[in-house]
Formats: structure tokens, sequence, C-alpha cells
């Protein structure tokens, strides 16, 4: 016989253990690498760190002076994670190579923020010595700061802040002057302006912080920056473990499901849920009930975070805007009444995306993608991802990991907040996003 749980089963999550972020520049290791080794190195050390940044999130950049090899001359060229890449786990040929003069000159073209798109068609022309690897809609944030290494990356706890409410006052309380704020913007051209003309406002920054969507810091060298970033990191990890009580999203509503029953529960909803998202595309299923995924799916206020959305663009790039929340009592509910739901749960979230596409698509926004969840969420049990094989549904689990951390930092500090719908149309559905998933693919 089942056992009902009751108010007094419900126990306060305990408080976060502190999470260290550790520093792990190894100077033996690099002691003979050129810059664009350096550049490697120090790109794989933060890719290796989810907390840090999300898989195939963020970029880096060195400015490197070369020998141009029609004039023998050196020129400086900036190198940056090429579009579609994985800071992680790239290698040296995963870096696009442009000229520092061809990418100053591109100023000169631009018309404003009805443009922003065009701009890019420019890139191609700054490569330099016919590197091929596709330059990232992101290249402009990096030429134009001026500062030999910058780091852009996607933390957890930056993002929480970056997310909140009164997040430009939290920044400031925390960091005082040593990081600016910008407030968001898509990425673009006319972004990499801003940062420009704010690092030049303000010479003594360390970094910015990009509302909605992470971090950008940098140094002299390719050390500096690396330290900069993840100390930078480190100190607003500090301040939300300072006032996270452990008490996370309101608090438990009810009991999860002891682990094998759980594992039992997967088994059992993953066959059938994977026939049904299955209908236009075939679909593979990853399953998390982490922890940290259980404090927040039998919580109170998971089902209104959930329905909120993410924030960081690259999220619900992977994740769509929002998951299906399901509702499951472990005192009351059994498998096979949720397998009964499933068809009219499923049915609902299709026409929700539908609508979604519906109100926000523009004249020239691309076919509507598949309108089922790739995240479900089943309060009780766990986060349960779907994608076109394991891998991808795997990291899809993993950003929202990404998202449920950043929801729960930004709740410990103030209010959480997620992009407009229409902000989030507009990535999710945005050209250049799409060519870079489909790199991402290749």
């Amino acid at each position: 016989m089942r056992k009902d749980s009751t108010d007094k089963d419900l126990k306060p999550m305990s408080q976060t253990p502190k999470i260290s972020i550790p520093i792990k520049w190894d100077a033996k290791a690099c002691e003979n690498f050129s810059e664009e080794k350096l550049l490697l190195y120090r790109s794989n050390l933060l890719g290796s760190d989810l907390r840090v940044t999300n898989y195939g999130g963020g970029n880096t950049s060195a400015k490197v002076m070369m020998k141009d090899p029609l004039t023998d001359k050196d020129v400086e060229v900036l190198w940056v994670k090429g579009s579609g890449g994985d800071i992680g786990s790239m290698k040296l040929d995963g870096f696009a190579t442009l000229s520092m003069d061809k990418l100053i000159a591109l100023k000169g073209l631009y018309r404003g923020l009805a443009h922003e798109d065009a701009m890019v068609d420019y890139l191609p022309h700054c490569t330099f010595n016919l590197n091929a690897r596709a330059a990232s809609i992101d290249t402009p944030l990096h030429a134009y700061i001026p500062h030999k290494h910058v780091d852009h990356v996607h933390p957890d706890a930056v993002i929480a802040i970056a997310a909140s409410r009164n997040g430009e006052a939290i920044t400031q309380k925390v960091f005082a002057d040593e990081l600016g704020w910008i407030p968001w913007q898509r990425p673009g051209y006319d972004l990499g302006l801003k940062i420009e003309a704010l690092c030049k406002a303000k010479p003594h920054l360390q970094g910015i912080v990009l509302g909605g969507h992470g971090l950008f810091t940098w140094g002299a060298t390719a050390v500096e920056c690396y330290e900069n970033t993840i100390k930078t990191i480190q100190k607003a990890q500090n301040y939300i473990d300072s006032k996270d009580q452990g008490l996370c999203f309101g608090g438990p509503r009810l009991a999860p499901l002891d682990e094998a029953r759980r594992k039992e529960f997967a088994s059992r909803f993953m066959p059938p849920l994977r026939g049904i998202l299955s209908k236009q595309n075939e679909k593979i299923g990853h399953f998390n009930d982490s922890e940290d995924v259980l404090a927040f799916v039998c919580s109170q206020q998971a089902r209104k975070l959930a329905a909120l959305g993410t924030s960081c663009p690259d999220h619900f790039l992977r994740t769509k805007i929002a998951p299906l929340f399901v509702d499951f009592d472990p005192a009351k509910d059994s498998v096979e009444s949720v397998l009964a739901s499933l068809d009219d749960a499923l049915e609902r979230y299709r026409k929700s995306y539908e609508a979604y596409y519906n109100r926000c698509k523009h004249p020239d926004s691309p076919a509507m993608r598949d309108p089922y969840p790739v995240i479900i969420l089943v309060s009780g049990v766990g986060l349960f991802s779907y994608a076109s094989d394991k891998a991808t549904a795997r990291i899809a689990g993993e950003f929202y990991v990404n998202a449920i951390n950043v929801m729960r930092g930004a709740a410990a500090l103030d209010e959480y907040v997620a992009l407009p719908e229409q902000e989030a149309f507009d990535i999710e559905y945005w050209a250049l996003e799409e060519a870079k998933l489909r790199r991402r693919q290749a």
C-alpha cells in the first residue's frame, strides 16, 4: 500500500552548500603556448563547467598580431569563437579570424537598428587569411571592446542577477563600479557599439552585465581575463549564497517519490510520451531527477515559474519558451492516471504553442517548428527532455537545469523576470540563430 505524504513529510530544502567555482589555470601546462593556443586553453577551461557557461553558449576572443600573407606586415587579427561552436570542446579551427582594420571600417556602413542583420553579411569580407569558419553574430561585441582578451559567458549566478526585476541595482550593490550594466537587447551590431561606448566612458570597468543575458569580462592577458571571469562569477555566487536560506521556490508543495519509484515511473512514462512527441519528428528522451530538479518540481512556485519561461537566449533556443508542467501527487496519483491525461495535456500545449507562434510571428518569420514540448516537468518525479537524438535531449535538460538555477538565484535576490514573449519569439525564430543551430548539428 502506498504511504500518503502529509505536511510533516514536507521538509524545507536545507540551505544550499556554498558553491565554489575553482580557478583551473595551470601555468606550467601552457607556458610555451602562442596567443591563439592560450585563447583555446582559456576557452576549454571556461566551457568545462556548466555553472560558467552552458553547452554551445558564450564566446571568447583575443586580438592577436599576425603577419598579413600578402603584405608581410604585422596586423591586428580578432580570433573569436565561430558560429555554432562550443568553447568547452572546440579546437583551434573553431575560431573565426577577422581583420580588426576591416571590422573598424564596418562602422561606416552601419545604418541603424533596422539594418542589424545586414551587418552579418559584411563579416565574411573581414576574414583574415581565407579562414572558412563563419563568424558569430556576437563578433562586433568582442571586436569593439578596447581590451585584448574578452570572455562572454552565461553563468547561472550572473544571469540570476541579470534576470532579476532590479538587476541593475543588484549589480551595483554586489560589484560597486567594477561592472557596468546594459539593459536587455538582442545581440547584434548596435549592442556591440553600446558596449564599446560604455567601455570608453568608464575605462575602469572590469566587465559588463547584459540584462537577461549574461556577462562580458576582459583582461590584458589570457590568464588575467580568465581569472577575472571566474572571480566575477564567484563573487555573484557568494552574494546569492548569502541570501539563499534554503526555502527555494516558496518551499515544498509535496514530497517526491523515493528514488526506486521515480525510476519505475520514468520507465513506464517515457515510452508512451515518446510516441506522442514523435508524431511530427522522431524523438529520444532523457530523464533527470537530481536534487536541484526535485526541489523545483516539488515546490510551491514551480508551475508559475515554469509558465514564465526562461531568460537567457541560449536557454529557450534549446528548450522552447516554456516547458509542459504535469501535476502529479505521489500521495494520490498513479502512473496510469498521468498517462490517461497525457494526450489532452500535450494537445493543450500544442495549441498554446501554435497560438504563441501566431501572436508573435512576422511576415518573414521561419515556419513554425515542431509544436510539442522539449521539456516536460512532472511534480514529484523530475525532468524529461526530448530531442532528435540522445545527446541533444540530454543537453536540453542541462539547459533547463541552468534555467532552474537562474530562477532560484533570482528569487533569492529579488524577483525572477523572464524575457517578454515577443522578445523570446524574435530570438527563437531569428534566422541568424536558426543558422547557428544548423551549424551545431552539422
